[in-house]
Order: structure tokens, then C-alpha cells, then sequence
């Protein structure tokens, strides 16, 4: 009994040095979304207030989390990004509260992320793609337009916003 209890702890000490040693997410490509990271006024085209952001990286640098809120209704999200180093690309789960999602996968290309999701075929047999693009600016500044691709007819934009520094953070 005494040996069993010995080598429990000994196995259980193993796994916390582990737990404590992992691997770190400092790669560039752990750092290619971290344009995106701060906390942002929101406009759309129109240079109208389309709500906030928060961006910022948690789980010792593992995840980009966003926390979106409408400035023209009680609407809210949460993003969680991430580099899947197995996969070799980025991933994002979104989730708001009407209860709706949305899982996308890509890469960096440039000073943008592009992050698309599966298609779905819709009863008519239409298959349609989200694809959401967010870019670097050089004057600090981040694009984020989400497009809808669809085989039936052009992309339609599901938004567009431009991400400036808010006030708060300057």
C-alpha cells in the first residue's frame, strides 16, 4: 500500500512539473493576429458608431479573446483565436448572446487575416462560405470586412468596420 500511495504521488508530481513547463505560444505565428489586440471604436463605412472592442491575449499568450459589443442594440460577442500549430493555421470560434456561432480557420497573408469558414448547402442546394478579413493599416488602424461568398451570385458584406484606438486606451 505504502509503494502504491509512493508511486501516486510521484506520477501525480510528474504531471504538475509537466503542467508547469509547457510549451509557450511565443512562435511568430502565435503573434500574427496581435495587430488586432487593444481596445477599439468601431465605425462602419458610413463613419458611424458600430460599437467596441476589447482584443486582448490571455492563456499566457495562447489565445486572442475579443469582446464585441453593438453600440445600436443590446447585441454582444466573444471571439476566442488561436494558432492550431498542429493544423498549421489560425482558428477562431465565435459565440454572441442570440446564441449564435461561427468556427473559421486560415492564415495570415500580409498585414491581413483571413479566416473563412466551411461551406453549407442550403435547401436549394446553394452553397454559401463566411470569409472575414482583418487587415493592419499603417496608421494603426484595423479593417475587419466579413463577407458572405455564395455559388449563386457576388459576395454580399455582413460587415465592415474600421477598428480605431478608442479614447479610453489612448
Amino acid at each position: 500500500m505504502k509503494r502504491l500511495i509512493v508511486g501516486l504521488l510521484v506520477f501525480w508530481s510528474c504531471g504538475l512539473f509537466a503542467q508547469g513547463t509547457a510549451k509557450t505560444c511565443d512562435s511568430t505565428e502565435h503573434r500574427a493576429f496581435d495587430f488586432w489586440v487593444g481596445e477599439w471604436s468601431v465605425i462602419d463605412p458610413a463613419k458611424k458608431k458600430a460599437g467596441d472592442s476589447k482584443i486582448e491575449i490571455i492563456q499566457n499568450g495562447c489565445v486572442v479573446k475579443e469582446s464585441w459589443s453593438s453600440a445600436t442594440s443590446k447585441y454582444t460577442g466573444t471571439s476566442y483565436n488561436f494558432y492550431n500549430q498542429e493544423m498549421a493555421r489560425w482558428e477562431q470560434l465565435w459565440l454572441d448572446n442570440q446564441g449564435g456561432s461561427l468556427n473559421l480557420k486560415g492564415k495570415r497573408s500580409g498585414d491581413a487575416m483571413v479566416l473563412r469558414s466551411k461551406g453549407k448547402t442550403d435547401d436549394k442546394g446553394v452553397t454559401s462560405y463566411n470569409q472575414i478579413t482583418w487587415t493592419a493599416n499603417n496608421d494603426g488602424t484595423v479593417r475587419q470586412l466579413w463577407q458572405v461568398f455564395s455559388d449563386d451570385k457576388k459576395p454580399q458584406i455582413a460587415f465592415d468596420g474600421l477598428y480605431r484606438p478608442s479614447e479610453s486606451s489612448e
